[in-house]
């Protein structure tokens, strides 16, 4: 049954009143226009739905059960308004966001710490994933924005993509490798060590396999790892050399736990970035957060 939605409007004042000038009056239209409103709505639905004692209606046992049901969804809209506002207002609703358990601790907490102290009422949905895979979940809307490593900009499609940070890899090293501190040294003679990396596809270990790509270089890693907590872990014993940002491992170089190598090859930075999907409607919160994330970012950073 295809009613026009305002006829029931009509039909929620006139009945919640039992008056159809009050209902004229919180419409803001004429007393014979909810007259004629009401008269249409007992056509289509066949059945009456006021019955008329002089000045005064009430309800028939049809129009009391059609109220209830109306009322019903008025509530509802009514809620959904509410809500909608409360989002506006930031009293209410999530921020999606993708990243790698690596920019999360290395990055991304301070960032969240401080949005949770400013919305403490938004809810923060992290998945973590690589890179690579953020951007997928971005692409089929799972999440509302993501904090990658960078890859070459063809891998961004329909996506805005904003820099953050600049990011410098380096090679570390624990006490076990101690007499290569004062030496210079290049990555042709980094074979002859036990070298520890991220596992394949993971965006560190792209920009490394570049890199030796770069200078004619084959390296086979003695030992391959997803976390980058753990690969600092086995370093700090002594398991090798490992590759890895300079973020990851900024506490054990103050404290003497490792050290960094000194290449004469030049390690070029990469970049952190956030991207979003340019065809999809950025929720309040999450353009919040973002606001956060850019007010952070160094001006001075290039615009990929």
């Amino acid at each position: 049954m295809d009613i026009n939605f305002e006829l029931y409007k009509v039909f929620y004042y006139a009945a919640k009143g039992l008056s159809f000038s009050e209902a004229a009056h919180q419409l803001y239209i004429s007393q014979s226009a909810v007259s004629q409103s009401i008269k249409q709505l007992e056509e289509k639905l066949n059945t009456p739905l006021f019955a008329r004692h002089g000045k005064r209606i009430r309800l028939t046992p049809e129009g009391e059960t059609l109220f209830k049901h109306i009322e019903q969804a008025f509530y509802c809209i009514k809620s959904g308004e509410r809500s909608i506002q409360a989002i506006q207002n930031l009293q209410q609703g999530e921020v999606r966001i993708g990243a790698s358990d690596t920019i999360c601790k290395y990055y991304l907490l301070p960032h969240l710490k401080e949005f949770h102290r400013r919305y403490p009422h938004i809810k923060i949905r992290i998945t973590n994933r690589p890179s690579p895979l953020c951007i997928d979940l971005l692409r089929k809307g799972i999440i509302d924005i993501g904090i990658v490593n960078m890859l070459p900009l063809d891998f961004y499609s329909q996506m805005s993509v904003k820099p953050l940070k600049k990011i410098q890899d380096i090679f570390v090293a624990g006490e076990a490798f101690s007499h290569l501190k004062s030496k210079e040294i290049s990555l042709k003679d980094l074979t002859s060590y036990p070298l520890l990396l991220l596992e394949k596809n993971s965006t560190t270990r792209n920009f490394f396999d570049e890199l030796v790509k770069k200078y004619q270089i084959h390296m086979i890693p003695e030992i391959e790892l997803d976390s980058v907590d753990l690969l600092v872990e086995l370093t700090k014993i002594g398991l090798g050399i490992s590759y890895v940002m300079s973020d990851a491992v900024e506490e054990e170089l103050q404290n003497g736990e490792l050290f960094a190598l000194s290449i004469k090859e030049d390690i070029p930075t990469r970049d952190l970035g956030l991207i979003t999907h340019s065809q999809i409607p950025i929720p309040v919160a999450a353009q919040k957060f973002m606001e956060l994330l850019m007010v952070w970012a160094p001006a001075s950073s290039p615009h990929l």
